[in-house]
């Protein structure tokens, strides 16, 4: 090929099968995908069905407002289209005459605006719940993508999609079998699986009803934010350690309280999930961080319902202990339920009063026992 060395298209080859056993190595590989087919920008896009939401992994080259106005846009886009009636592995550019490219709203809205008037794309990976590309693009002060950069992409699309799909095998056996994905939708918390740079790439569904509420969470660029500035940095900062490879078990679980502003919220709970082996052969969605979240008065009604009918607790003293048995300090819990932790300490008493115990341990004991951490029937058919 005319530009290109046997040499730099071998190593480029073999950087792509590197990305199979360990994604990270995508982030360079791809700039080189970009450089060797002289392009402006470029990485490759996740499209997840079930949620309906594009990521763009391991790009470099676009603004950061292209990306996120790209996402919204997405699903009307003739890459969308094409990805689902083309073959894996078809190379496709925007300026192909069927594509009609700049007759399309798509390109005056999305690519023009940023200076970019042509991709060129293959559909790499399609999954029952995800379907995932690798891209290019070409600004407006260079040529439109010809013969030879198409060749280019067919060369290195099939190398491509074996390594996703090596990926991909992996990666279900690892964390997205029906079977796992089943078991975290039962749980009353919110799980939130997140990749080593904060991204979620998994959430289960009372995660998602948390979300849709937005009280006290929010998605922000696909990374979870709680709407409390000191809970946000916290919650980032307890991410960032639980990745780290030379912090020991003790530092890298941690728990917070996310407040909501209005007197309540949830408690965060942050572990990690890489462990040996685990770590090198996840595929670009694979999790490094396990956020927990629950709502320490309605998360387990049922149960907290129950126990309280049970010693005849009253609202304010449920609210309490049920925040108390998330592992909050009497601060902590004061914080976040919008009361002194004076007034945790007469709850406290009294609660110890009704239920014949003496101490927190004790306690929080005799709630647990009587708490299973799955959702009531009825919640889940809601």
């Amino acid at each position: 090929m005319d530009g290109v060395s046997a040499q730099a298209l071998s190593d480029l080859i073999g950087a792509v099968y590197d990305c199979a056993l360990d994604p990270q190595r995508w982030a360079d590989t791809c700039k080189q995908v970009v450089q060797l087919c002289e392009s402006t920008a470029g990485g490759i896009c996740v499209h997840d069905l079930r949620h309906v939401q594009n990521d763009q992994l391991f790009v470099s080259g676009y603004r950061p407002e292209f990306l996120e106005k790209l996402g919204s846009q997405y699903a009307e886009s003739p890459m969308a289209v094409s990805d689902v009636v083309s073959n894996i592995g078809d190379v496709s550019t925007l300026s192909m005459a069927r594509y009609q490219l700049h007759e399309t709203r798509f390109f005056r809205d999305v690519l023009q605006p940023f200076g970019l008037q042509d991709m060129i794309w293959f559909p790499a990976l399609r999954t029952s719940d995800r379907m995932a590309s690798m891209h290019a693009s070409r600004s407006d002060n260079a040529t439109q993508f010809q013969q030879r950069d198409i060749h280019l992409f067919r060369l290195l699309s099939p190398h491509v999609c074996r390594a996703l799909a090596i990926s991909d095998v992996l990666d279900i056996r690892a964390l997205r079998s029906e079977a796992l994905e089943g078991t975290l939708d039962g749980l009353t918390a919110g799980v939130f699986l997140t990749a080593r740079d904060g991204h979620v790439v998994y959430m289960n569904q009372a995660a998602e009803r948390q979300i849709k509420s937005g009280h006290s969470i929010r998605l922000v660029n696909n990374r979870v934010a709680p709407t409390d500035t000191a809970a946000r940095a916290a919650l980032s900062k307890a991410i960032a350690g639980a990745t780290r490879d030379d912090a020991d078990m003790a530092m890298r679980e941690q728990s917070m309280a996310i407040p909501d502003g209005a007197g309540g919220g949830c408690v965060a709970t942050v572990l990690p999930v890489d462990r040996g082996r685990r770590r090198s052969i996840l595929a670009p969605l694979a999790a490094s961080v396990a956020v927990f979240t629950q709502d320490p008065v309605q998360a387990p009604l049922m149960p907290g319902e129950a126990f309280a009918r049970l010693h005849g607790l009253t609202g304010g003293e449920l609210r309490v202990l049920l925040a108390l048995s998330q592992g909050l300090g009497g601060l902590e819990a004061a914080d976040l339920l919008g009361i002194s932790e004076a007034t945790v300490r007469t709850h406290l008493q009294r609660i110890y009063s009704k239920t014949g115990t003496s101490r927190q341990a004790d306690l929080l004991r005799l709630l647990h026992q009587s708490t299973p951490p799955i959702r009531r029937a009825q919640a889940a058919v809601h």
